[in-house]
Formats: C-alpha cells, sequence, structure tokens
C-alpha cells in the first residue's frame, strides 16, 4: 500500500479532524482504505504459514471502524487518526468471554507502527480463568515467558493498568505474583514503518507475530470457564 500517502491523510486528519473534512476527503480515505484491506488480506496468508487458526479470517473483519465511539468520551473529534486491524480465528478479534489471543498491529499518523499479539483487558470471567492458569501451569508458563523469540522480540508483558495488589482470591506470595495483577496478557512493540518501502510492512509484522507464537499457544491452552462456553 502507499503508505506514505497513508501517514499524510492521517497527518491532515489529526489537524482536521471533523465530520466536513473527512467528508471532503473522502476519495482518499476510500483509495487507502482498499488497500489497507488488500495489506491484511495479505498478512493473513503470510501468518496462515505458522498459525492455521487464522487462515479463514475475513480481512473486512479483521480491520476496526474508522469512526470512534465518543459515547463515554470527553474527547469529541469523531475519527481515529490510525488504520488499525486484528486478526484472530473466527474474526473474535475483539475481547469477549469466550477469550481468545489476538494479533494486533496499528499504524499512526507520525508513521509510527504498534505490532503485538495476546490477550487485551479480557472481561472478567476470562482474565480469572488466565490468572488460574497461570498459577495451575507455572512452569509452562514460565517456559513460555523465557521463549528466546519472545524476548528478543518483545521482552517481557506489558504492564500497561497492571494491579497495585493481587487480585482477590490469588495468593499474594505466589512466585508469579506479579504476573497475577495484569490485567492483560499481551506483548506489543513500537517501530517506525518505512514508507520509501511498503513492500517490507507484511514481511515485518508476519515475523512480529510469529516471534510471538510462544505466548498466543500458551493462552489457547487456558481452560474454558462455564461462562465462556455460553459465549
Amino acid at each position: 500500500m502507499h503508505l506514505r500517502d497513508l501517514t499524510q491523510f492521517l497527518t491532515e486528519l489529526k489537524d482536521n479532524n471533523t465530520r466536513p473534512w473527512f467528508l471532503w476527503n473522502k476519495p482518499r480515505y476510500d483509495i487507502l482504505r482498499a488497500e489497507f484491506l488488500e495489506t491484511v488480506a495479505e498478512l493473513i496468508k503470510e501468518i496462515a504459514k505458522f498459525d492455521r487458526q487464522v487462515a479463514a479470517c475475513d480481512p473486512k473483519k479483521a480491520v476496526f471502524r474508522f469512526q470512534r465511539d465518543t459515547r463515554f468520551s470527553h474527547d469529541k473529534t469523531p475519527y481515529k487518526t490510525h488504520f488499525s486491524a486484528g486478526i484472530a480465528p473466527g474474526d473474535k478479534r475483539r475481547p469477549s468471554a469466550a477469550g481468545g489471543p489476538t494479533y494486533y498491529f496499528h499504524i499512526e499518523a507520525n508513521g509510527t507502527l504498534l505490532f503485538g499479539a495476546g490477550e487485551y483487558l479480557p472481561p472478567a470471567p476470562r482474565l480469572k480463568a488466565i490468572r488460574e492458569h497461570v498459577v495451575n501451569d507455572a512452569t509452562g508458563f514460565a517456559k513460555m515467558l523465557k521463549n528466546k523469540h519472545l524476548r528478543a522480540t518483545y521482552g517481557d508483558l506489558n504492564p500497561e493498568d497492571k494491579l497495585q495488589r493481587p487480585p482477590k482470591g490469588f495468593d499474594a506470595n505466589h512466585p508469579l505474583v506479579e504476573y497475577l495483577k495484569l490485567k492483560s496478557y499481551f506483548v506489543w512493540i513500537e517501530q517506525p514503518v518505512d514508507i520509501n518501502a511498503p513492500e517490507k510492512l507484511v514481511p515485518q509484522l508476519a515475523q512480529g507475530f510469529k516471534d510471538a507464537t510462544a505466548l498466543v499457544d500458551w493462552l489457547r491452552g487456558v481452560p474454558q470457564t462455564f461462562e465462556e462456553e455460553q459465549a
């Protein structure tokens, strides 16, 4: 896709985030969205080479809406200033009771590429199930954390929104208590996107996602709860 055109559009939108401006420039957006969909489709094929569970993912369902949900936000600007997608089996890219990891990436107006994988802010039943799996599969969890590809690319699990105290019902003295405090089991990094070499984007993302497969596989081993089975 034309990454230079994409970042230019997003930069202009950031300075003119209004419905009239967007409608005037919608032909540009339509072209960029179509190119982004093609990129996501190509990426799904590359991910499927090492994770067959996402092979049937629909690119249109993987791409997030460009319109912002402003109902409960003080920021009433109508549009996001990044293009984003989440790739998961069964097109379940949003957190749900059924849970399951997602491959996520977005491109920002300043040319920053953020990508990662795992479960970001899963709902309470799923989060509890993950924490219980950390306790019940402490050896497997510790082994996953030491995976050389995961650590080389991402380091540790991201601690964003981490609890100050252990969650209710879990041992404060557990060796993995710092991981039990997490509200997300997700890894991500930010890198500059090479706007002069768009052909590098899909291979860069595919390799990054492949490096996260230790976490993805471990999360897929989390036993389902009754709430998850009913989802």
